[in-house]
């Protein structure tokens, strides 16, 4: 069992120095961590372990892509059980054989796993570089980027694994199989190994295997492929919480003295982090809708850039912590000319181009496809915090909401004494006359001036009355629930009606909102509570479909059968709230004929109006809007059937410019259309 040479020694003198040489460079990328924002990352751990199994361990977001998915499955759980043989590997190098055997029935699943997955691996490996280097899928490429890392690393894992096989199947020659040893492909190879070139081959792809082994993780803290060692981690430290949840800041704090992220060191170091673990993949920029559309948004360029960022600076500033200095100033030390370069550049200009930022809808299509969970949205924002908030430099075209929110509490020019026009000629009533009220119509800024919105409004609130709901409205008193602003960067705009919306509706002991509107819906429940809101939030398609459930609104489909209508998720009612099968059942219990669209539920097309994006123009590329459109006209239905009141804007936007007859409708008119048949 123990066996001790000159092999022995000179193994261990390489791992000792390749174990050294990796803490070295480890603990550099940790350092750099710790120059960042802290963040803590460490409640919710059953959770985060949970998660961590499904998206990390199941690989449950890469096999959302069904060609590279598995394949990349293959590779790493091969890597995964592999890990035991490259451990006999290392403990045979301190001259302890055979240990594994003790384990019995366990050895032999893992000594039919390990030949079983060396090939799969064998074969993942060719299918990764056929699609990089044949196929060159436009997705894993980047523009003045070769694929020779990428080469360099499926070659050293293809040597891994080949070289293991020869080893197991050269011991098979010299010593036999053991008891509880099964290995079906290393016993077939071994066929074609002579006993006297067995010793040759066995010592040969042992050391090859070891090395390159040790090679290969010390050369990973200097690739992209970084992930390998950080993709677990950054899963179960990911967002447990809403997606793209933002931070809060502190307004009353006097020792803060800028707000968002205008470096490096104002990122949580959750966001550093996340740019270790980018591995270019591309799947994020593949499905951002600005990208595809023809605009210079990428997000895997965002978190690129921020780690190409944190590995030109973080360095200078550990040499500037150790002679007593600080980023503020730098110019006193003796810097040398190209760490001076460095230092003055900007993250927000020289790395990351600032009209990229301003392009991104929010939508979380990024974050929903990251299979390593990096958190794209919440870093673009903090990034437009600090350019609004500490720079004033933002689109134009955001300066008039900016300021009707500021002045109005809506992004329109409306008084806010006319939030409650539309009820007129309606029996519905504001908290402050009916306090009483069991469930709060969350209006919001569309619903109450946009006039094709006020219609799904009304549509609402009749379906609310036909269901015997106990409701009222805030009225006057309801203002703008801050998310365009929050999205759009103006975070000391968006705390202010914040604030105030949660001290108005706390005064009437509000405990359940319903809204029409998914944006309200995901700031007042996912939100607010940040804030001091805790309320029971529900979006009118999940309210309704419950109501249906229960038999309180009575659907005439016998004029419905066969009509084929078509259905938009709002990000924010989909990929942020989960909100798909909801829609689906009313309009199927509506009698109509549901034509999905060809990227569909979560993995459908943004309309192009959220982060803001509804108050700016689009100087660049395709409009998101045109795109979406024609898909939802590719399907043929009669009607656009939507539930947010900025998909409603842009779709129908979208629809009379293609001049096109197809009717747009949200939800509950539909229903409502339903019952009065």
């Amino acid at each position: 069992m123990f066996e001790f040479g000159l092999k022995n020694w000179i193994f261990i003198s390489v791992f000792i120095f390749a174990l050294a040489f990796f803490l070295r460079s480890y603990s550099k990328l940790i350092a750099h961590l710790q120059l960042a924002r802290a963040d803590d990352r460490m409640d919710n751990i059953i959770d985060r372990l949970i998660n961590t199994f499904v998206v990390a361990i199941a690989q449950k977001k890469i096999l959302r892509d069904k060609k590279a998915g598995p394949i990349h499955a293959m590779i790493f759980w091969g890597f995964l059980i592999l890990g035991l043989s490259a451990v006999n590997s290392v403990l045979t190098g301190f001259g302890v054989q055979g240990i594994l055997n003790y384990l019995g029935p366990i050895f032999t699943a893992i000594t039919v796993l390990t030949d079983i997955f060396i090939i799969l691996i064998i074969a993942g490996v060719i299918a990764s570089g056929y699609r990089r280097l044949v196929i060159k899928v436009p997705r894993l490429h980047r523009e003045g980027h070769s694929q020779t890392e990428a080469t360099v690393i499926l070659a050293m894992i293809f040597t891994i694994v080949t070289s293991l096989m020869f080893e197991n199947a050269a011991h098979i020659v010299m010593h036999g199989t053991d008891t509880f040893e099964v290995r079906p492909i290393a016993y077939a190879l071994s066929g074609l190994i002579s006993a006297d070139s067995a010793p040759i081959i066995y010592e040969a792809g042992w050391w090859i295997h070891i090395i390159v082994i040790l090679a290969f993780t010390n050369l990973l803290p200097y690739s992209k492929h970084l992930h390998v060692l950080t993709s677990v981690p950054n899963v179960f430290f990911s967002n447990t919480g809403p997606t793209n949840k933002l931070s809060v800041i502190n307004f009353e704090d006097d020792s803060i003295e800028s707000y968002g992220v205008t470096e490096i060191e104002d990122f949580s170091w959750k966001t550093l982090h996340d740019s270790y673990t980018c591995t270019e993949c591309g799947r994020c920029t593949s499905v951002c809708p600005a990208n595809q559309t023809g605009k210079i948004l990428d997000p895997r360029e965002i978190m690129v850039q921020i780690r190409s960022r944190t590995m030109d600076r973080a360095p200078i500033l550990h040499k500037l912590e150790k002679w007593g200095k600080t980023a503020e100033n730098w110019e006193e030390a003796n810097l040398e000319e190209a760490e001076k370069e460095i230092m003055n550049k900007k993250l927000i200009g020289d790395y990351v181009n600032p009209e990229a930022l301003w392009q991104c809808t929010t939508c979380s299509a990024c974050m929903q496809e990251c299979p390593v969970n990096i958190e794209h949205v919440p870093a673009i924002v903090e990034m437009r915090r600090s350019l609004v908030m500490m720079e004033a430099e933002f689109p134009e075209e955001l300066q008039t909401p900016f300021n009707n929110i500021e002045n109005n509490a809506a992004p329109w020019a409306f008084a806010q004494d006319q939030r409650a026009d539309w009820t007129e000629g309606t029996t519905v009533k504001e908290a402050a006359n009916k306090p009483d009220f069991d469930i709060l119509f969350w209006v919001g800024c569309a619903g109450s001036f946009d006039d094709r919105t006020k219609n799904v409004t009304k549509a609402f609130a009749k379906l609310m009355d036909h269901a015997d709901i106990n409701f009222a409205i805030l009225g006057k008193e309801e203002a703008c629930t801050g998310d365009p602003a929050r999205r759009a960067g103006n975070e000391y705009l968006a705390d202010s009606f914040v604030r105030m919306n949660v001290e108005t509706m706390n005064g009437y002991d509000v405990k359940k909102i319903v809204t029409t509107c998914p944006h309200c819906l995901n700031t007042l429940k996912n939100e607010y509570p940040q804030f001091g809101g805790n309320y029971e939030v529900e979006l009118h398609t999940e309210f309704l479909d419950r109501l249906m459930d229960e038999g309180k609104i009575p659907v005439n489909n016998s004029t419905r059968a066969a009509k084929d209508v078509t259905i938009h998720d709002s990000c924010y009612a989909g990929r942020l709230n989960n909100i798909y099968k909801e829609p689906r059942n009313l309009l199927k219990t509506s009698g109509l004929n549901i034509l999905e669209t060809r990227r569909t539920e979560d993995k459908g097309l943004c309309c192009g109006a959220g982060g803001g994006q509804m108050f700016m123009e689009e100087n660049e590329g395709k409009r998101v809007n045109m795109e979406r459109t024609e898909e939802l006209l590719e399907t043929g239905a009669e009607t656009i059937a939507l539930n947010c009141p900025f998909c409603m804007t842009m779709i129908t936007d979208g629809v009379k410019t293609l001049e096109s007859k197809v009717q747009v409708k949200d939800i509950s008119e539909i229903i409502l259309e339903s019952i009065e048949a």
